[in-house]
């Protein structure tokens, strides 16, 4: 497993190494022994997520949960490519409001780590996309929570962006009131 930090303390590029022959390749996207001889200590997942973006340029985000139902989240493109962007959302931080994205795809099997109490949103750069993800708190739909995606100067490579309803309403990252503590 090779184990990248960003520039964000906590956020970090995980890369499994890959088996292949001429059938395809076999690779353990999580294997929490590996990791922890690695240095890396991850907590406890609960729920596994698995999405669909028929359209290339489909943008997700930026969205989180609030305590005491905050999420961390391990996220991996199982078929397609994307552009991952985690934005630390931790009031107090010497890194609020910083942000570090990566690009994510099925061929080259990165995976990002979004720890709790930061933002998260992506965008498909292939059509058929699928993110799949695995989270450390359970989804709760009063805890949900989204800010605006243009709010930040992310540059997400895609000038108007397929959006949800949710995410065309979110506040702006500058009138958000932040639920987390650094």
């Amino acid at each position: 497993m090779r184990v990248e930090e960003t520039a964000l303390p906590g956020v970090l590029v995980l890369t499994p190494a890959r088996f292949g022959d001429a059938r395809g390749f076999f690779s353990e996207s999580w294997n929490r022994r590996t990791l922890d001889e690695a240095g890396v200590h991850l907590p406890e997942f609960v729920q596994d997520n698995h999405s669909l973006s028929a359209r290339a340029g489909t943008l997700r985000g930026l969205h989180y949960q609030a305590p005491p139902h905050a999420q961390g989240k391990l996220v991996r493109c199982g078929r397609g490519a994307l552009y991952d962007v985690a934005v630390d959302g931790r009031k107090g931080s010497a890194t609020y409001g910083q942000w570090v994205g990566a690009e994510l795809s099925f061929e080259n099997g990165c995976q990002l780590w979004v720890p709790p109490g930061f933002l998260h949103g992506f965008v498909t750069r292939t059509d058929d996309t699928e993110v799949v993800y695995k989270c450390t708190g359970y989804y709760d739909r009063a805890a949900d929570g989204a800010v605006r995606w243009d709010s930040l100067g992310i540059d997400w490579g895609v000038a108007e962006p397929i959006l949800s309803e949710k995410d065309r309403a979110a506040v702006p990252f500058a009138q958000w009131q932040s639920p987390f503590e650094a």
